[in-house]
């Protein structure tokens, strides 16, 4: 797919870019909805837009046996609990908290699999995870207590990476019988919505959800560029070097901070560029024993 070292640096800046502006595009679409009818709308969208790709245009074939059973459950750890609980968590985070803690998602997997793919707990491993905390932790410090950033908001943003990289591991440890992208990630994007579904119904209320531009330009970037766009470009960089790709994980913490700076006005401080390092520095030490997987988000 790329043919030149230009293509490759664009495709992935723009990844980066993408991935790292769910954060910003939820915090503007929770200024006039609630987090679940925000987030069913965005898989729904998601969802049909994924599964028209791949079973109309594609001809892809259906999943079959075993599969539906595989495709409810990761939909039920990936976006269910995940998405479910980081939507809510950004009602009491900054935007750039919130892109922070996403990146970091591959300390988080390495670490879990230490549990659940009985794989050896580095002293490396132990380290990155710390500094990666405390980075975050050293970004909020400042802003504890206000209404920006509350300490249950910290709490639901690290158990909603739990459940990520829960489901990541999940997902590493099935067969998927050769299925195609979209097939996976339409099929469990729409199991995920259709699970939380009920509890968006019993919660919604009218008047606290204007379908305005900030509603609709929020959820439909999350829905496209974010959950089709970003994924699609990091399959295809991951495809043409798995080592290099991970890389481009690193730098989007980096546009997660400016476009949460330039869109929603989150503050620059000491804080911020100190939280911002140790996070990277986390993240290089873990780089080598990273396993990069496509996020499937």
């Amino acid at each position: 797919m790329f043919r030149n070292k230009y293509k490759w640096i664009f495709s992935g800046l723009v990844f980066a870019i993408l991935w790292s502006s769910a954060s910003t595009a939820t915090k503007v679409a929770l200024t006039v909805a609630q987090p679940l009818v925000i987030a069913v709308t965005r898989f729904g969208v998601a969802a049909l837009t994924m599964l028209v790709i791949a079973h109309v245009l594609l001809k892809k074939p259906l999943p079959k046996g075993k599969e539906w059973k595989q495709l409810l459950i990761y939909g039920l750890l990936n976006i269910t609990i995940y998405l479910g609980l980081y939507v809510f968590a950004m009602q009491q985070v900054t935007a750039s908290i919130g892109a922070l803690t996403v990146a970091i998602s591959p300390v988080f997997i390495s670490f879990i699999s230490v549990f659940f793919l009985k794989k050896p707990l580095s002293a490396r491993i132990i380290f990155a995870i710390t500094i990666c905390l405390i980075g975050i932790i050293v970004v909020a410090w400042p802003l504890l207590g206000g209404s920006s950033v509350t300490v249950p908001g910290l709490v639901l943003l690290i158990a909603s990476m739990l459940s990520y990289s829960i489901g990541t591991i999940y997902f590493s440890s099935k067969n998927w019988e050769g299925m195609h992208l979209f097939v996976i990630n339409g099929w469990q994007t729409f199991f995920g919505g259709l699970l939380m579904l009920p509890v968006a119904l019993l919660t919604y209320h009218a008047s606290m959800n204007q379908l305005t531009f900030a509603f609709w330009g929020g959820t439909i970037w999350l829905a496209l560029p974010v959950s089709i766009g970003a994924v699609a470009l990091w399959l295809a960089l991951v495809k043409q070097d798995v080592v290099k790709a991970g890389m481009w994980l690193f730098i989007s913490p980096i546009f997660g901070i400016i476009i949460a700076t330039v869109w929603v006005h989150d503050t620059v401080s000491i804080y911020t560029v100190a939280g911002l390092i140790l996070v990277l520095t986390g993240l290089a030490l873990s780089y080598t024993r990273l396993n990069v997987r496509a996020p499937l988000k």
